[in-house]
């Protein structure tokens, strides 16, 4: 079951979040945009309000929660009602995929994985970026997720089951990057983004079908 409840709720927190941590969400969309492709058709999955897709350029996306939705759209985004585990796309229809925070929040990783490579073209990428459990941050976040409106129901992954859970549906070619590197409170201009992962909270995945 989609979880949903947390941003039909609490939606104005969740947008408040992109303005109070303005240089992590920099950050992140930097990292995101250093390996995103900048041709062709592309698809965010679980689009959330748009808050990634609309500055990456992506146009179309897949978000189950109305409310979030509804923002997207208001991004000019065409946000479409759906899960990851059952995306309401034909076999090959995109050239690439992006899930950002995503995964925490799906109910089968290893299917909604297999899901994104059904709707790539031959050669598509899946872009993913996530909270590292492993990381500083996820350490925090899993330590008092049972204090946190959107992360009480959430699951958290290891980059390493992010990769198997991939591997298994297929994907290829992996390229790692990461940034984030101090405590959200501490961060008063966008962090650098480096290659590979172990160092930095947030880390971004590029696979190819």
């Amino acid at each position: 079951m989609a979880k949903i409840t947390p941003f039909e709720g609490h939606w104005s927190q969740y947008e408040a979040w992109f303005e109070e941590n303005r240089y992590t969400y920099e950050s992140e969309l930097r990292a995101i945009k250093e390996v995103l492709p900048n041709i062709g058709r592309g698809l965010e999955i679980g689009v959330g309000s748009g808050r990634f897709a609309a500055p990456l350029g992506i146009k179309e996306g897949v978000e189950p929660s109305p409310k979030m939705r509804e923002l997207a759209r208001k991004r000019g985004i065409f946000a479409l009602d759906g899960i990851a585990e059952d995306l309401p796309f034909n076999d090959e229809e995109f050239d690439f995929a992006l899930m950002v925070t995503t995964i925490c929040f799906v109910d089968d990783l290893i299917l909604s994985f297999q899901e994104v490579f059904r709707v790539l073209k031959p050669k598509g990428v899946l872009v993913t970026g996530f909270i590292d459990r492993e990381s500083p941050i996820g350490k925090i976040y899993e330590k008092y997720r049972d204090k946190s409106v959107f992360y009480a129901d959430a699951t958290f992954y290891s980059v390493e089951e992010v990769t198997t859970s991939m591997k298994k549906a297929g994907f290829k070619s992996f390229d790692f990057s990461q940034t984030i590197f101090h405590k959200l409170s501490d961060i008063k201009e966008p962090e650098l983004v480096k290659k590979g992962y172990g160092e930095g909270s947030f880390v971004v995945i590029k696979a190819s079908k």
